[in-house]
């Protein structure tokens, strides 16, 4: 049976058609005594310990089961109704990805609110808007600083009621979330509890999560309880124990997920928290990106979602630490050279198995004992993943299944399956999920160069949302009339293969057309650097111009290894790095084997080095680690001219 036939008709306990809380409920009955929650010690000073949950000792982790996890949702569920919350209300969760973000949002949730997402590194100005656009009638900050950008902008937000922290903080008039907690304990009632979620429909709103403003003001796109619900319902059904997939890794109660991406972020939220707590899984949360090669050593888990740069850097730490000496660089790049090789042969020979088993023994054991020892799959969505650095996972024995969606889609509308990963593809479509491209809308250079249909890709299904909040405009231009039906447009440019798997090609709004009238899609010229261990980020540019030129950001631990090798002292500061000739020219080298594999209008012709790394702090990332293009052009300007200049 063709495993999109099993998909469709696979049913098990988790798959149902039920409000969020509903759904928190009957998992947490069916696995009251099993690890819901995993929690670090010695990161956060919480209200809600010793007296709630215990404390965690500092570089270890404590546990939450199931039914303690409930009763901490009941009971914040209470406490929000105590503060004033109704059904319809909306509540906003400031904070980073932790445990308290989750109970709060299952507790907010059963009290019949819908949760606002407000990024953790969002600013006064931001959550002025996200709190008062929602009409957020209260706020959970996470911190002391956090609670600073709320209270600069208060006197703003006409309907904001209260603030609970997370944390303890010096502010008499935030509430700790121990207090809500006590609240809701005294005031808890079963039979009324039940009621509020009773109360809600399939169709009412569950959360508001706002675009990330990369062009333009960011909008509240609303979804609703199916649309996060009937995403699960796909998901569990590409990813579930069926029989159809034999031994075959799959999400269920034996699963432990490393959480850390943020939970305000669609992908988190539906991936690493409402799939994984309808499944039963056990959900550990990381301290942060930063710390991930220590929390998956802690944690040791079976299975992770994550963003293109995330894999980025792991894979730069992995190189790093197993290129401790020119012997063991060589021995890594054999190996991984061999891991890539098995993974794309068809049918890999006694030599190549042979070679595989030594480089097996030799890196990639321990490459995967670094991560925990137990990885089963990664997911990557988010962003277009390298095809290069996707293939060497593969190669090292730790598999990114790719994916792809929208915050408008809830989000994920394709994803690789386990059993047949296509890399350099963002998978086929999930189950009940309708997929068309119009045609008209890629360039003639992608249309010549794929063999599959190309264009715009158009969106139907359960998870795709009815619109933004009190943007009409902006809804009706998010969809399209497209043979006598209604389809979302999704902005992206991909190909849509015979097989029915997507390659993603390029966002629509973000093709450079030349001077010359050629169209060039930067993404892939740009992800073409991402296994390269001297380049950190590269953005291509040339909108408008005769050639497309790029702003590269080296990996200066990088370089300096290889000027340690070619015995050249290099200057302690970052911008006289970049202005060292020889650093530029063994960069060159970088950009003409990427260039190889375009054609001759898509090579990068001028290129600059610059000692800035685009992040989130410095307005150059999206919390979700996109590059803010816009903001890159305008940083750099000066660096562009001067290339097109000469």
């Amino acid at each position: 049976m063709d495993f999109r036939e099993a998909e469709r008709q696979y049913e098990d306990d988790t798959i149902a058609r039920q409000t969020l809380p509903r759904t928190f409920e009957e998992s947490a009955a069916r696995h009251a005594d099993s690890p819901a929650q995993g929690y670090k010690g010695g990161v956060y000073d919480r209200t809600l310990a010793p007296d709630v949950v215990e404390p965690a000792p500092p570089g270890d982790y404590e546990n939450l089961t199931y039914g303690e996890v409930r009763d901490i949702v009941r009971n914040l569920a209470a406490g929000f109704r105590d503060l004033g919350v109704e059904a319809g209300d909306r509540v906003g969760i400031f904070s980073h990805t932790r445990m308290e973000w989750a109970q709060c949002d299952f507790g907010v949730l059963a009290a019949g609110g819908a949760v606002t997402t407000v990024y953790a590194s969002s600013s006064s100005r931001q959550v002025n808007h996200l709190l008062g656009d929602s009409g957020a009638v209260g706020v959970v900050v996470e911190n002391e600083e956090l609670l600073a950008r709320v209270r600069e902008v208060e006197d703003d937000l006409e309907n904001l009621e209260f603030v609970v922290a997370m944390d303890h903080v010096a502010d008499d008039d935030a509430i700790p979330l121990s207090d809500v907690y006590e609240r809701g304990r005294e005031a808890f009632d079963r039979d009324t509890y039940e009621g509020w979620i009773d109360d809600r429909d399939y169709d009412d709103l569950a959360s508001l999560i706002y675009t990330s403003g990369t062009t333009g003001k960011p909008k509240g796109v609303a979804l609703t309880h199916e649309n996060f619900r009937e995403n699960v319902n796909q998901c569990r059904k590409r990813y579930g124990p069926r029989p159809d997939r034999g031994d075959a890794p799959a999400i269920t109660s034996e699963t432990r997920h490393i959480s850390f991406l943020p939970l305000a972020h669609v992908f988190e939220r539906l991936s690493g928290h409402f799939l994984m707590f309808t499944s039963g899984a056990h959900v550990c949360y990381a301290e942060s990106p930063d710390t991930l090669r220590e929390d998956f050593g802690v944690f040791e888990p079976t299975s992770g979602t994550s963003v293109p740069r995330v894999y980025e850097k792991l894979y730069d730490a992995i190189r790093e630490q197993a290129s401790e000496s020119p012997v063991k660089e060589r021995i890594f790049e054999w190996a991984t050279d061999v891991g890539v090789d098995y993974h794309e042969a068809d049918d890999p020979g006694l030599g190549l198995r042979a070679k595989r088993a030594v480089a097996d023994k030799l890196v990639f054991e321990t490459v995967r004992d670094a991560l925990g020892g137990n990885i089963d799959f990664f997911i990557s969505g988010g962003g277009s993943l390298s095809a290069d650095l996707c293939a060497l996972y593969h190669g090292m024995g730790l598999p990114i299944l790719e994916g792809y969606g929208l915050t408008e889609t809830s989000p994920v509308l394709t994803v690789n399956p386990y059993e047949n990963p296509q890399v350099g593809t963002i998978g086929p479509a999930l189950p009940d999920t309708e997929l068309v491209v119009d045609e008209s809308v890629a360039s003639p250079e992608q249309r010549d160069r794929y063999d599959g249909d190309v264009g715009e890709l158009l969106a139907r299904g359960p998870q795709v949302f009815d619109g933004y909040w009190e943007l009409p405009e902006a809804t009706e231009a998010a969809f399209v009339q497209h043979e006598g039906q209604e389809w979302f447009r999704t902005g992206d440019v991909v190909e849509i293969r015979d097989d029915g798997y997507v390659q993603f090609l390029e966002r629509a709004k973000q093709l450079l057309t030349l001077s010359t009238g050629k169209n060039v899609a930067p993404g892939p010229i740009e992800d073409a650097f991402a296994a390269s261990p001297l380049v950190e980020q590269a953005m291509v540019v040339g909108d408008g111009q005769k050639f497309v030129s790029a702003v590269v950001v080296p990996n200066f631990d990088g370089v300096r290894k290889w000027a340690d090798r070619e015995d050249l002292d290099l200057p302690d500061d970052p911008d006289a790095v970049c202005r060292n000739d020889r650093v530029y020219d063994r960069i060159q080298q970088e950009v003409d084997d990427v260039n190889e594999n375009f054609e001759s209008y898509e090579q990068i012709k001028q290129f600059r080095l610059v000692a800035t790394e685009f992040t989130e702090d410095n307005d150059l990332l999206t919390p979700t680690m996109k590059k803010k293009r816009r903001n890159i052009l305008d940083r750099f300007a000066d660096t562009i001219g001067d290339m097109y200049d000469e």
